[in-house]
């Protein structure tokens, strides 16, 4: 498959492509994480950064679901603020900034192919678990959000950013474990998603990519958000918490597989 840019982790020999049909890929791959996140709160790495790494490469692929994901995260969060549980969402992110670090530092001794395969892996299992336990109870009032839980929650969502860009399935889990309501979760979301993932571009640094690539992926992220905020009030919070989960299963079986066949 042609690439939209080199991926040192792929060595020599695959620069950066003239072909549209890879940006054209690219930025289908963001219009629908950016629709995914703006309905149901989260979604947006997910959805795109199995097509990224695919299109771009293991390393840079991550890289770019990492900035544009402070990107989308942004412009949620500019409609949705008003409903941020601040103190929930600093109690997630003292725990969430301070994993980024040794995130990025293991991103950078394991190869690719088996991060995605161990990080996917642990995405579906944990997803899988919460299921199993029956712990999601959909429109029930709130439950308890113990410290230990917090944290442990927060570190999983700044070190799984890190590594492999999907921070998502984390905090989807300490959302449905504590019967976090939909609307409050999606906001306080978004806080947490441009917090971290500006502390891992930080960290990781940005990917080099052609101009045309990068108006191509602001276009559509913008799109996506757009297309998002019409399709969100007529989705009903129990709906939007099941695509929510649903999309965080999918994007870990997605990430596992990508990581095999990269293998």
């Amino acid at each position: 498959m042609s690439r939209v840019a080199g991926d040192p982790a792929v060595g020599e020999g695959r620069g950066v492509s003239g072909a549209w049909l890879p940006t054209l890929g690219l930025a289908a791959a963001v219009a629908a994480g950016a629709v995914t996140q703006r309905v149901t709160g989260l979604g947006f790495s997910l959805v795109a950064a199995p097509f990224l790494v695919l299109l771009a490469g293991p390393v840079t692929g991550v890289l770019v679901a990492n900035a544009l994901g402070v990107a989308v995260a942004l412009l949620v969060l500019g409609q949705v603020y008003r409903h941020v549980d601040l103190r929930r969402g600093v109690l997630l992110l003292v725990p969430a900034l301070a994993a980024v670090v040794p995130g990025a530092l293991l991103a950078r001794v394991v190869p690719a192919a088996v991060l995605q395969v161990l990080v996917g892996g642990t995405v579906v299992l944990s997803l899988l678990a919460v299921l199993a336990l029956g712990r999601w109870v959909a429109g029930g009032p709130p439950g308890p959000a113990r410290p230990g839980t917090t944290v442990v929650a927060g570190a999983a969502t700044g070190f799984l950013t890190a590594t492999a860009g999907v921070g998502g399935p984390a905090l989807t889990a300490y959302a449905v474990a504590t019967r976090w309501p939909q609307l409050a979760f999606a906001a306080t979301a978004q806080l947490c998603f441009a917090a971290v993932g500006a502390t891992a571009v930080a960290v990781r640094g940005l990917p080099v990519l052609p101009a045309t690539t990068w108006a191509a992926a602001a276009a559509a992220l913008a799109a996506g958000v757009v297309g998002g905020t019409a399709l969100s009030p007529r989705v009903p919070p129990a709906v939007a918490r099941t695509g929510a989960l649903a999309v965080a299963l999918a994007g870990g079986l997605a990430t596992v597989v990508d990581g095999l066949l990269g293998g």
